[in-house]
């Protein structure tokens, strides 16, 4: 071995000696990234709550015949009722989606104690459609209007926002302050004189399942009580991950 081969390696292992070791504290790591001073990355996350601006409602009908052809008839018959009834109460039509027709044959199983084979029954056609308003106060009259016209299934209300990000640019600053205060903390503590901001990543949480209100479905009284629907809130969260490097 010649002795600049020899004067390399020293040098390596003086440097691997001079490196500082792996702390953790509090979910955030310092980690001796290069010779200019230790990484510290950790993660600030900020939570908006607001009311929400859109709902969306699941209504659809099912319907039996002998024949395939006449069940999809009368499904085709009543959703039409529903779909009239939801542009009724100010539904555009690019809000109404289709979400789901199911077509199956339906068999009486309670002759098979006897070695019968089930009996067949005929056919039953499941239909769904998906209305989204920004009404948030006409929810309620609309879920009536919908049974009022011959919905049979009722899925939702769902809440939200129609533009989620718009909430989040206030949580950036606030999360921005609360990291360069973190990062100041941990410099102070190790000893150093401050932290340098290196990298900031976002990551967004709208949560794909916003809070569910309680609908209590009633028929309306005397006096045109509509169903009672409260939104409540939505919570949207962003998550902030951060690099700062220490300094002396």
């Amino acid at each position: 071995m010649t002795k600049q081969m020899f004067a390399v390696m020293a040098t390596g292992l003086a440097l691997m000696a001079a490196t500082p070791a792996l702390a953790q504290q509090g979910g955030s790591t310092v980690t001796a990234a290069t010779t200019q001073g230790p990484i510290l990355a950790f993660s600030v996350s900020e939570e908006v709550r607001s009311r929400p601006d859109q709902a969306t409602v699941g209504a659809g009908v099912t319907t039996s015949a002998p024949t395939a052809v006449e069940a999809m008839r009368l499904n085709a018959v009543a959703m039409d009722k529903l779909i009239a009834a939801a542009k009724k109460r100010g539904i555009k039509t690019e809000d109404i989606q289709t979400s789901g027709i199911s077509l199956s044959p339906q068999y009486d199983y309670n002759n098979q104690g006897n070695g019968q084979p089930p009996r067949f029954l005929g056919y039953q056609v499941s239909n769904m459609v998906r209305a989204t308003t920004s009404k948030i106060d006409d929810v309620g009259p609309l879920l009536d209007a919908l049974v009022a016209a011959g919905g049979t299934n009722i899925d939702g209300p769902s809440f939200g926002m129609k533009d989620p990000d718009a909430q989040l640019v206030g949580a950036r600053g606030n999360a921005i302050k609360a990291a360069e205060a973190k990062a100041a903390d941990y410099a102070r503590l190790a000893g150093f004189r401050g932290a340098e901001l290196v990298s900031i990543s976002e990551g967004a949480s709208f949560g794909p399942n916003p809070p569910m209100p309680m609908v209590r479905m009633q028929a309306m009284d005397a006096a045109g009580k509509a169903t009672p629907v409260e939104p409540g809130r939505v919570s949207n969260t962003l998550t902030l991950s951060f690099q700062y490097r220490l300094v002396r």
